[in-house]
């Protein structure tokens, strides 16, 4: 074929290249980032860093699923993962099939790391992801547990009568070959040294969905496999960071960075670059996260002795745990009062004590404007 369209055309397929100066300066960053991170666990308590490994590992299922456009129910899941964790008891009916599947697939890329991903491994996955019986299942048949059909898979969009062909995957014969020399490079390349760690996750996911070798779920199952080799290239189960969480940030910028990938040549540089500024900003994340922990874990070790009423308390957490649920521009009286429930004059008398004790800052501003933040630098 003179001129291949899409990258498995090509007569060299599947032996990728890139060039390692371009990739140079990412590759640098994301390692000092995981180095900062792994260094900042060792001051995290152990009950937090459960929670945070609790957090982490429901994010990445949510935002997996979600880049497919499911939306799962966030309690079932969370009841899932904490029971596999040990954090919690879970109590009839607050977990479906659903969950249980994709809390145990999530634990066992993350966990059984030093294991061999194999066919069976996979296809025990898929079966996780769609356990039996399905609701999902009844609009279309899967063929849950082994290659797709004969029929050949793309993905088109735009108008019918003129439609646009953003990814068409290889052709079924010859598939069960392609995979296993994928599961083959997979395990052999666990141990090149030369090979860096964020590169080979960056391969295997590329490689992976550009196969696509099962009927649907073949996305979540690819941020799983590259889930396997992070955990695989740090050698540590418990995960911080969750790369779908950022993919999902950029899912416009994923599928582009895919699909401009898979019409080039091997030649994937472009692909890693994206890849690697992803995960770099999941590092990056994980780290400010981490800091909100040590810095409130700081503060109650500060103030424990402080006298504290529960409302006050209250009112606190909510400033440390910053987000949606905190006041990112401080809080006034009035919200003082809202949250903590309680009338205006207790609330005034309440925010001069917390700044008697140094547990709040005032912010510059005045009268009804007056806002105030938690005092985490101990000013």
């Amino acid at each position: 074929m003179n001129h291949p369209h899409w990258i498995w055309q090509h007569t060299d397929w599947p032996h990728f290249h890139w060039q390692p100066g371009r990739l140079a300066a990412l590759l640098r960053q994301c390692g000092q980032a995981q180095g900062k991170l792994l260094g900042m666990l060792g001051s995290v308590t152990d009950a937090a860093s459960a929670r945070s490994e609790l957090d982490t590992l429901l994010q990445n299922i949510l935002t997996s699923s979600a880049i497919e456009g499911e939306q799962l129910n966030v309690g079932s899941v969370r009841s899932s993962l904490a029971r596999r964790l040990g954090l919690e008891a879970t109590k009839d009916g607050q977990v479906s099939r659903r969950s249980e599947g994709l809390a145990e697939l999530m634990i066992d890329a993350t966990e059984q790391f030093t294991e061999p991903f194999t066919y069976s491994r996979l296809i025990h996955w898929h079966h996780l992801l769609f356990p039996a019986p399905e609701t999902s299942l009844a609009a279309r048949s899967i063929n849950v547990g082994g290659l797709r059909g004969d029929e050949s898979m793309q993905v088109v969009s735009e108008r019918l009568d003129r439609p646009t062909v953003h990814f068409e995957a290889p052709p079924r014969l010859g598939l069960e070959q392609a995979l296993d020399e994928f599961l083959e490079w997979f395990e052999l390349s666990r141990n090149q040294p030369e090979l860096d760690p964020f590169i080979r996750a960056g391969v295997a996911h590329f490689w992976f969905v550009t196969l696509h070798p099962l009927d649907d779920g073949n996305g979540r199952l690819t941020r799983a496999i590259t889930d396997l080799a992070l955990a695989q290239g740090e050698h540590q189960a418990i995960r911080f960071y969750a790369m779908s969480a950022s993919i999902l940030e950029d899912r416009s910028g994923y599928y582009a960075a895919l699909e401009s990938s898979q019409k080039a040549t091997l030649d994937i540089t472009g692909w890693l670059e994206w890849f690697l500024r992803t995960l770099l900003r999941s590092l990056q994340q994980a780290m400010a996260q981490i800091d909100r922990v040590l810095s409130k874990t700081r503060f109650w070790d500060q103030h424990r002795d402080a006298g504290l009423s529960t409302e006050q308390i209250k009112v606190l957490s909510r400033l440390l745990d910053g987000g949606e649920k905190g006041f990112e521009q401080g809080i006034s009286a009035a919200q003082y009062q809202a949250v903590a429930k309680v009338s205006k004059a207790t609330a005034t008398r309440h925010l001069a004590d917390l700044l008697e004790k140094n547990c709040l800052v005032r912010l510059p501003g005045g009268g009804r404007s007056t806002r105030y933040r938690a005092n985490t630098e101990g000013e």
